[in-house]
């Protein structure tokens, strides 16, 4: 196990009735004036935006809407943001909505205080040192933004897709988490969120760093529950002990417990990024396509972290090396995907001949030459593994 600092200074409130603690909580942290941000319309419509905006009017504090923001979100929406920001000398944000909100508030939070274009820190050109305060009021368990200091934008002018991760700054002050919100959601749209939450421990789960038995027990204790549960939500989606359970490994697997004291990868996510970037696919579609082809390519160059998580998590106990293990196992992650009406290739989606090339260019332009924590892989391997995805 590597030295490590953890720290998570999100509050959570879980359960019934959360949202109703947003004007509270602001006012907690010594909000006045905030910017609320949300998607395209499903918060008003469920009548959630409303019932947020009266508790601020009665905790006294002021607020502008910024809606409209995307699936996949992109700078100018941020640019917007910030924009408004400063007009009204907002003090911070609330985002009402999944990933895409959430990481959009979050950009505007880091742009606002920085006299450059605040793409600069998803360039790589300069750090979040400050940023305006967000909270967070959950409505889709997926990409686990409302614990994580991630945000991921595309940038529209050559269709850069990044993801920018630290460790404080832009971490939500409060999290609002009711799984009664997540009832409406699309059957898909459900399934596509549980890949991304079982992604995000994987990228994690699959380290070079040996002896972190505590952390891989963790998250194979994480990833058999959300198994467990899915198929509850998927059946019944007004389960409300299935999608308690849900909602709250959505955020266990990406607020950083997962990858203490280890190295993580990341490549899968750097991979799809750029498939749903070209092809616009939702994000945890893309990752229940890629991930059990990089882990087919893992399982002929690298199989025993794979072949660990056939035998401990997938219920895999054949006898066999590590690479027979480990194929036994990708084949049945693919069929519970299949269960939750996920795709697991291209072809699945209606992709038949998907551009390679460019996807491979685009990868290693904005993630270098060489990447990956468990595997080191370069152009020639990611081609391979784009095509294992077919």
């Amino acid at each position: 196990m590597e030295n490590f600092t953890y720290c998570t200074p999100t509050k959570y409130i879980f359960g019934k009735g959360a949202e109703l603690h947003a004007g509270e909580e602001l006012k907690r942290i010594g909000l006045k004036n905030v910017v609320v941000c949300y998607g395209k319309g499903s918060v008003i419509r469920s009548g959630l935006l409303k019932r947020v905006l009266e508790r601020l009017d009665a905790e006294g504090i002021s607020h502008t809407e910024l809606g409209g923001i995307e699936p996949n979100p992109t700078d100018p929406k941020v640019r917007e943001g910030i924009d408004l920001c400063r007009q009204i000398n907002a003090d911070g944000l609330l985002a009402v909505g999944g990933g895409s909100t959430i990481d959009t508030a979050k950009a505007i939070a880091a742009g606002v205080p920085y006299d450059g274009d605040f793409w600069d820190f998803w360039a790589g050109k300069a750090t979040v040192g400050t940023a305006l305060p967000v909270g967070v009021v959950l409505t889709i368990p997926a990409a686990g933004s409302e614990g994580s200091g991630n945000s991921v934008i595309t940038l529209l002018d050559g269709m850069r897709k990044i993801s920018l991760r630290t460790d404080f700054a832009l971490r939500p002050k409060f999290a609002l988490l009711n799984p009664e919100l997540t009832y409406t959601l699309p059957q898909e749209q459900t399934a596509a969120g549980i890949a991304d939450m079982m992604a995000h421990i994987l990228e994690r789960y699959f380290s070079p760093t040996a002896d972190v038995e505590i952390t891989d027990r963790v998250s194979e204790g994480v990833l058999m529950a959300i198994m467990e549960e899915a198929p509850k939500v998927i059946a019944d989606p007004c389960n409300y002990q299935a999608r308690a359970n849900i909602m709250w490994s959505g955020t266990l697997a990406h607020n950083g417990i997962c990858g203490t004291g280890r190295k993580e990868d990341w490549v899968s996510h750097f991979m799809e990024h750029e498939l749903s970037s070209l092809y616009g696919i939702t994000h945890g579609t893309g990752l229940a396509i890629v991930f059990p082809a990089w882990m087919t390519f893992m399982a002929h160059h690298n199989p025993w972290k794979v072949a660990q998580l056939a035998r401990r998590v997938l219920g895999i106990e054949i006898n066999g090396d590590d690479t027979t293990v480990a194929l036994a196992g990708i084949k049945r992650i693919k069929e519970f995907f299949h269960s939750l009406g996920l795709p697991v290739s291209l072809a699945d989606i209606g992709i038949t001949d998907p551009d390679i090339e460019h996807l491979v260019k685009k990868l290693h332009e904005n993630k270098g030459d060489e990447i990956g924590g468990y595997y080191h892989l370069r152009a020639p391997q990611t081609t391979e593994i784009y095509n294992l995805a077919r």
